[in-house]
Order: C-alpha cells, then sequence, then structure tokens
C-alpha cells in the first residue's frame, strides 16, 4: 500500500517495522516530527520513548539500552549531534548496534533550520576522538530513507556498530509517496554479550575503557579488521547515465536528485555526462570513482554538494590525481539549482 508522508514521519515508521524497542531524544528542528512520531507510535508496540534532558542524555540512554541487546534509535540535527559525540565514541568502542539519524540543518554554530550538508566531515571522518567509524548511509528521497532506515539497523546488529542515516531539512519536511513492504520480517539476531541480569553464566560487561596500552591498541586493532570487512562488503552507490560519459557528477543525498535533473537536461542538449551517488558516505565507493578516472573518454569530474566541499577531499582521493576534480556548492542553508549546474558545467567547458 502506498502511503503519502513526511520524511521524518516515514523514518520513524520505517524504524517501528525494522524492530525498534527503544527511542532516545530530544527536540531540535528540522527533525522534531520524528520525535513526535516515535512518542506517539512506540509504547503502543511495547517500545520505550524518552525524551531525555539533552542530547547528551539521550546518547547515553542509547548506549545502556544497547547494552542490553535491545534495537535503539536516537535523533537530533547540527547541534544536538555534535553533542552526541562523545557517546558515539563510547558506542563505537564498546561496539554497540545504534541507529542514529542526522537531519542535517545549516551551521556553523546554531547556524537555521533550513537544508545543508555541511555534517559530512563530522560523519565520516569521526566526530568523536578516537580510531573509530560509523557507517553513513545517505538517503535521497523518502523512499530511499524507509529502506535505508530498515537496512540500518540490520547493518548496526550484523557488525556491532553505529549506522548514522545522513538526511537532510528537505528530506525531514518534504512529503512524497511510499511504500512499505508488507511482508518485511526483522532480523532475529543473537547477542551473546548482551547484559541482560541472568544468572549462572559468565559476567557480561559492556566497556571501551582500557587502561593498559597494549590493550587498548590490541582492541583497535580488531576494530580495524572490522572496519576492514566493512569497507569489502558493503559499499553502495548509484550509477545514472555513466557508463559512457564524459564529464562525471558526484554527489549525495537531495543535492543528488537536483543533480540528476541537470544531467537530464544536459543530455537532452547532447551533452555526455552522468552522475555517480555514494550511498554509503562510509565506506566510500573509492574504487568505483577510481574505475571512472582510469577511463580515457572521461575529462573531469564534478563535485556539487550543499556545502563548501565537504566530500570534495573523498572524490580527490578515489580519483588518485588521474583527473581533475572541479567544485560547486552552496551553503548555509542555500539550495543549488538545476540551472546553476547547468551553467557551472558550460563555464568548465569554455
Amino acid at each position: 500500500m502506498k502511503i503519502l508522508m513526511k520524511g521524518n514521519e516515514a523514518i520513524a515508521e520505517a524504524a517501528l517495522r525494522a524492530g525498534c524497542e527503544c527511542f532516545f531524544g530530544y527536540p531540535i528542528t528540522p527533525q522534531t516530527e520524528l520525535l513526535q512520531y516515535m512518542a506517539k507510535k512506540l509504547l503502543k508496540s511495547g517500545g520505550v520513548f524518552i525524551q531525555a534532558e539533552s542530547e547528551v542524555g539521550a546518547i547515553n540512554m542509547a548506549y545502556g539500552a544497547s547494552s542490553c541487546g535491545k534495537r535503539v534509535m536516537t535523533s537530533s540535527s547540527g547541534p544536538g549531534i555534535s553533542l552526541k559525540q562523545e557517546g558515539i565514541s563510547y558506542l563505537a568502542g564498546a561496539q554497540l548496534p545504534c541507529v542514529i539519524v542526522n537531519i542535517m540543518r545549516g551551521g556553523p554554530g546554531l547556524g537555521n533550520i533550513n537544508a545543508a550538508q555541511s555534517d559530512y566531515l563530522q560523519a565520516t571522518k569521526g566526530g568523536g576522538h578516537g580510531d573509530y567509524k560509523v557507517i553513513v548511509l545517505a538517503p535521497s528521497s523518502v523512499q530511499e530513507a524507509v529502506e535505508l532506515t530498515m537496512k540500518a539497523f540490520d547493518l548496526a546488529d550484523k557488525y556491532r556498530n553505529p549506522v548514522m542515516i545522513l538526511g537532510d531539512g528537505m528530506l525531514g519536511q518534504m512529503m512524497e509517496v511510499v511504500e512499505f513492504d508488507e511482508n518485511y520480517q526483522p532480523q532475529k539476531v543473537e547477542k551473546p554479550w548482551a547484559v541482560t541480569g541472568e544468572r549462572n553464566r559468565e559476567k557480561r560487561v559492556t566497556n571501551s575503557l582500557y587502561i593498559v596500552p597494549e590493550e587498548l591498541e590490541k582492541h583497535n586493532f580488531k576494530l580495524k579488521e572490522k572496519y576492514k570487512k566493512i569497507k569489502e562488503n558493503e559499499v553502495m552507490l548509484e550509477e545514472y547515465l555513466a557508463d559512457d560519459a564524459r564529464v562525471i557528477f558526484v554527489s549525495f543525498g537531495m543535492c543528488a536528485r537536483i543533480v540528476k535533473s541537470a544531467v537530464n537536461r544536459l543530455r537532452q542538449a547532447g551533452e555526455k555526462v552522468g552522475l555517480v551517488r555514494p550511498i554509503t558516505l562510509w565506506p566510500f565507493p573509492e574504487n568505483e570513482l577510481k574505475s571512472y578516472a582510469l577511463k580515457e573518454e572521461v575529462e573531469f569530474f564534478i563535485d556539487i554538494e550543499m556545502n563548501l566541499g565537504q566530500m570534495l577531499e573523498d572524490v580527490k582521493l578515489s580519483v588518485e590525481g588521474k583527473k581533475t576534480v572541479h567544485f560547486y556548492g552552496r551553503t548555509g542553508g542555500m539550495v543549488p539549482t538545476i540551472q546553476e549546474i547547468i551553467d557551472f558545467y558550460y563555464s568548465l567547458k569554455k
């Protein structure tokens, strides 16, 4: 059955259908509808909803519930995600699954409540302390947000790792038709590490504290091996009209939808252009972008973002200097138009 839903509410409904048992959050625009939806629906399904006293409280409640083996979600935007960073590092260090939703807004500082993509570096490079990684999924439609939210819970449990849904104010506030898979069943994952209060078995502890340096180094190398497996198995991307393209656009999230419209118009004008859209921002599709850079017919790349070039470094590292990478972006809550992107393309062709 198809339903017209706001992005934030669709993400919340997807989480419920994915078996989310606990939600801890704090209201902040433009993601508050997600929290409101969970407040209305989660208790009815036997789950736990708590509006915490702060974002710091919310992420640490998520740590506690995840330690007990529950499927857990928290959400916020911009400054709220910044406040959660210490807790996210603790989750990663203790290898606890958790789904975190960031509906990005303009920054830095308080910024504004408009759509932006300026939290890319925070999400993909680790906004907290230590050597850790968070799986980052970037939907470009409400339907894809539904599908990636469900997948996020499975990935979090599979790898015992935090997973972030990185959307923006446009995605969170817009309404689109979505369809839920009525036959979907949440994956049942055994969690022999969970703290459940049972007796007559070995003691279980979830912890990220390793006082002895040799033990902490060993733990970090163990995490590194896990991240290697994630990079090998979980990369996702969309390749649109890229097979014969002479110029490759690279963009993610909602911005990529605008770029796709620009690509269609340029194709109609006879220009051989295509789009590569990373869906996993970490792990980043390095090898796939490099394969395009190795093509003789590809002249250059154009990175389009709603920030000042936060993904640009990853694109350049993937291309390895084999082709030039140009950048065009808007920031502070401004959204590039189709015509701006087309005009920028032609300015490079002169």
